[in-house]
């Protein structure tokens, strides 16, 4: 749990899990608790007044952030979404119609959030992540499953995993979400574990950390004093203050054959070919920054955003510092809370997903962690005395550094 006090959570209407839905809600179950988003006074997304945009960074820089200044931008697309020779982009729905947006500045996480960040988070606080701990019917409910469908012996701790040994003969790609055939929940499988227990963080302190649910990202950014970016704010930031281009760098995956962000090389998932050097995730800051100094903000892991999920929400956003929908609604799993992530990740790949692009948008059911999932932070000019309180609490605990020999 945080030491810091948070304002109460939005709230979600209880909804229940169909016997339909038992496999996939299997696995993308993990853990369930209670940690809440901390929005500092003054502006905040969804703020409709008429005053200027917070455009200037009114003071330097936190440690490790850069300022993203505010502007207005047209986020989404009017592209068509039909598969095919037509959509090589593998653009959805979702991300129709193309919108008007305009957001006041913000400083950003240069990188996501690392394993050494967040394992100084956990012995500050004693926090336990949702995925170390054997969750209860409970907290199923809360996450708008059904706990009365589950074996006592499957309520264990855990994580997903991606699963190297499936078998690939029996690789349906005509079930529509084929790719949970390559997915497997792994007992024991957490951010200090993440392939599970004969794994560990060696040589991974500063890689992103993974298998960390929305209200772990959620728990850790609150005891720095920041906050998950919203959607429209990770895009923008993306799109280098809203430039309309395909990547953060331009128009081509990787030009001249160069490698700009981690992603899947290959035919995902059944022929990897490891091009850009790293077959997981890579540490931060291994490609280079896109012109806002923004690290990994497209591959690497996906990560964590404010927003719940609503298929249809852009044809309703607001113009002014959106902050989501009031409810998640995924009409294909209507029954399943979730929030939005963006970014993409190691396992995106022109065949399968292109959540690497400026605009994708992908949603993960909130209490589930994968090992492909992190976060970073944002802090508002108006929270940045809650930001500075909060980083002299933990420089206290963590005492005067040591001298120089």
């Amino acid at each position: 749990m945080s030491v810091f006090a948070s304002p109460s959570p939005d709230s979600q209407p209880e909804s229940r899990l169909s016997p339909g839905l038992l496999i996939v809600a299997l696995l993308v179950f993990v853990g369930g608790g209670a940690v809440v988003t901390l929005w500092p006074t003054g502006k905040s997304p969804g703020d409709h007044s008429a005053s200027s945009l917070i455009v200037d960074a009114p003071a330097a820089a936190p440690l490790g952030m850069v300022w993203v200044p505010g502007g207005q931008f047209m986020m989404g697309t009017n592209a068509s979404p039909l598969e095919g020779p037509e959509n090589p982009d593998r653009v959805k729905p979702d991300e129709n119609p193309a919108h008007a947006v305009e957001l006041d500045g913000y400083w950003m996480d240069a990188a996501e959030v690392t394993n050494r960040q967040f394992a100084e988070f956990v012995a500050m606080t004693g926090y336990v992540t949702f995925s170390e701990k054997k969750p209860t019917r409970e907290e199923m409910a809360r996450s708008g499953l059904d706990g009365a469908l589950f074996q006592e012996k499957d309520l264990v701790p855990g994580s997903l995993c991606y699963n190297p040994e499936f078998d690939r003969s029996t690789l349906d790609r005509s079930v529509c979400a084929w790719e949970y055939q390559v997915w497997k929940f792994v007992p024991g499988a957490n951010w200090r574990q993440p392939e599970g227990p004969e794994s560990s963080l060696v040589d991974r302190m500063d890689h992103p950390v993974v298998h960390v649910n929305w209200e772990d990202a959620v728990a850790y950014l609150d005891w720095a004093g920041k906050r998950l970016p919203t959607e429209a704010e990770f895009e923008f930031a993306s799109r280098n203050g809203g430039e309309r281009m395909r990547y953060p760098w331009g128009e081509n995956l990787s030009p001249n054959g160069t490698y700009l962000c981690n992603y899947y090389q290959g035919e995902f998932p059944v022929a990897p070919e490891v091009l850009d050097g790293f077959e997981g995730s890579s540490p931060v800051k291994a490609f280079p920054p896109n012109r806002l100094g923004l690290y990994d903000i497209s591959g690497n892991v996906w990560e964590w955003c404010h927003d719940y999920y609503g298929a249809d929400y852009y044809a309703v956003s607001p113009r002014r510092n959106p902050r989501g929908p009031q409810f998640s609604h995924d009409p294909m799993e209507p029954h399943i809370i979730k929030r939005i992530i963006r970014g993409g990740s190691f396992m995106c790949n022109t065949n399968s997903c292109t959540g690497y692009r400026t605009g994708a948008r992908m949603k993960g059911e909130f209490t589930s962690g994968t090992f492909h999932t992190g976060f970073r932070g944002v802090v508002d000019p108006a929270g940045r005395s809650v930001y500075e309180e909060r980083q002299a609490a933990i420089a206290a605990w963590r005492g005067p550094p040591a001298p120089v020999p």
